[in-house]
């Protein structure tokens, strides 16, 4: 379990048990008076041991840019948290080594011009 400190709240990481499955947890604890908010992360996914989805809530906490006024964890707009999209993107951006289609089919046709000239 990690945590890290807010203005006017704790914020830590956990698992939680759902059925046969877990959740990655983050809990937010008022410094002040209060009770804690839970709010699960990456809800589309689930995880086959605790040990899993404790990672996963650490990594949650570790990109929480701050909480709001009720201690709401605050990520980007665009973070979702898990890197299996930004493998695909920086694949078809050509920037893995990989060509994209379109560049291939560009190739292709400056190859094809080069020859009919």
């Amino acid at each position: 379990m990690a945590e890290r400190e807010f203005p006017g709240f704790t914020l830590r990481s956990s698992a939680t048990q759902d059925g046969s499955r877990f959740k990655a947890l983050l809990s937010s604890h008022p410094t002040a008076k209060g009770f804690p908010s839970y709010f699960t992360v990456y809800d589309q996914r689930s995880f086959r041991d605790e040990e899993s989805a404790r990672v996963a809530a650490e990594k949650a906490l570790g990109l929480v840019l701050g909480v709001d006024d009720e201690g709401a964890p605050v990520f980007a707009d665009d973070e979702t948290g898990f890197d299996d999209g930004k493998a695909e993107d920086a694949l078809a951006d050509g920037e893995l080594g990989e060509e994209s289609d379109e560049e291939r089919d560009e190739d292709e046709n400056e190859d094809h011009h080069h020859r009919d000239a």
